[in-house]
């Protein structure tokens, strides 16, 4: 292990590990220092050259980013020769980037335009008749769609491909004003974690076909979640918003650092499962093809319960949260009833990968295992309670706890989508992780606590 040592940037003292990078230092204590090229998870390129500093005993300024640390460094990043650097290289940048945040889908969250706001807000000194034009709306394939106008060839989204997917789909061709961003000639940007370049890009050059212009960033509101997709876990901001008059809406997931879990990324089919949140909700109570007030149904399910008392057999989802699986087996001990979870019909080899995709496409099941859930489909009983779980256990009669809408054939209740209610999940590593609650509906659909406290017999 590296040694720790003393470090003062403007005039305050740090304790950091002697060879690590000084960006890193900055970045980590929150000390504002501009940079496009530079992303932890990418390592240094120095290419911007926005993260000048000025070190004592240097000529010049340094890069941050390609600066190590070591003991009594002394470095100042708030003087005013650093604030013209920063000025003159912005300067550069913007000398053909085009001027249209209003329209960019980007707005609100381009570090061009933070970075102009914080070290520019400054009158052009640099006058071009016309600004060198690159083509638009590119589609790369995997939802991505490239603005070559708007990139600032920090290559960011190169070295992802490179260094982390090592699909070597994107480069940067040309030189001087002709270089620009593109798709190695006769491939398209197709690898299972492509999207993420839309959140490495620092601009409006890569956006998401799926979020392209559907909502503006200021409007959203922001969830800590984790992905339900499988049993990695990884850790997902879900973005919503509530419009006037109108439902709250899930627009998009986005990866949340955990260097612990998923680092900086997520996959695509996790990032866009957003949209199985609303897709085919079962939203009222069904009963044999008919709708049913809940007085009705609650009396059907406390008659059901009562005629098949202990001979009654609860069915889990592994993905439930572990408070939802815990009030299950409370009730479950009130009637009398087993409580089985099949994990085997959660398995996908095809979608395991050696990045972030498990095999197990069930978010709890370790809870399910640490509680001693059975895992097998046989089932006896007369009665089946199904809270979430995919199986298709035949019994004499059936009562389903559902997201998604069914065949309606017996009596089914709906039940709230996680990403309306609360609680935690165990991933496959054994590490326990919190959700946030994110969407309130006008009409919110009862959690399985609230169902359970309801049809108490």
């Amino acid at each position: 292990m590296s040694e720790m040592v003393d470090v003062i940037v403007d005039a305050k003292t740090y304790s950091v590990e002697e060879g690590s990078l000084l960006i890193d230092l900055l970045i980590k204590e929150k000390i504002k220092v501009p940079y496009f090229c530079y992303h932890e998870s990418l390592g240094a390129d120095g290419n911007c050259r926005m993260c000048m500093v000025e070190i004592e005993g240097q000529k010049r300024p340094q890069i941050a980013c390609d600066t190590f640390v070591k003991e009594g460094m002394e470095v100042r990043s708030k003087t005013e020769q650093i604030h013209k650097i920063r000025r003159d290289i912005l300067e550069l940048e913007l000398i053909n980037h085009p001027v249209d945040c209003p329209v960019c889908d980007q707005a609100g969250e381009c570090s061009l335009q933070k970075f102009y706001m914080e070290h520019g807000l400054h009158d052009t000194e640099v006058t071009i008749q016309e600004k060198v034009k690159h083509d638009k709306h590119i589609d790369l394939g995997s939802n991505v769609m490239l603005d070559q106008e708007r990139c600032v060839l920090c290559a960011r989204c190169t070295r992802f491909t490179d260094k982390i997917t090592h699909t070597h789909e994107l480069g940067i061709i040309g030189r001087g004003d002709d270089a620009k961003v593109s798709t190695i000639p006769g491939r398209k940007l197709d690898n299972p974690y492509a999207m993420n370049v839309v959140d490495l890009c620092p601009v409006g050059a890569l956006t998401s076909k799926d979020f392209r212009f559907s909502q503006r960033v200021w409007f959203l509101k922001v969830s800590k979640s984790i992905c339900h997709g499988c049993a990695k876990g990884c850790n997902i901001y879900i973005d919503h918003n509530k419009m006037k008059y109108k439902d709250d809406v899930v627009y998009r997931f986005r990866p949340r650092r955990n260097d612990a879990v998923n680092g900086f990324f997520i996959c695509d089919e996790g990032r866009l499962s957003y949209k199985e949140l609303e897709k085919n909700r079962q939203e009222n109570i069904v009963f044999k093809n008919k709708q049913l007030s809940e007085d009705e149904a609650i009396k059907e399910f406390k008659s059901k319960v009562s005629k098949y008392k202990s001979n009654t057999t609860i069915i889990v989802d592994a993905n439930l949260y572990t408070e939802e699986i815990e009030a299950i087996l409370e009730f479950a001990k009130e009637i009398d009833a087993q409580v089985i979870s099949p994990l085997n019909i959660y398995k996908d080899e095809d979608f395991e990968d050696a990045m972030l995709k498990s095999s197990m496409r069930a978010a709890n099941y370790k809870t399910i295992q640490s509680l001693n859930i059975a895992e097998s489909s046989t089932v006896k009983s007369d009665l089946i309670i199904n809270f979430n779980h995919p199986s298709d256990i035949h019994a004499s009669e059936k009562i389903s706890f559902l997201t998604h809408e069914n065949d309606g054939l017996e009596l089914t209740f709906p039940i709230a989508a996680y990403s309306e209610s609360s609680g935690h999940l165990t991933n496959e590593d054994g590490i326990t992780q919190a959700c946030e609650r994110a969407v309130f509906k006008n009409t919110p659909i009862p959690t399985i606590q609230e169902w359970i406290q309801k049809v108490r017999v």
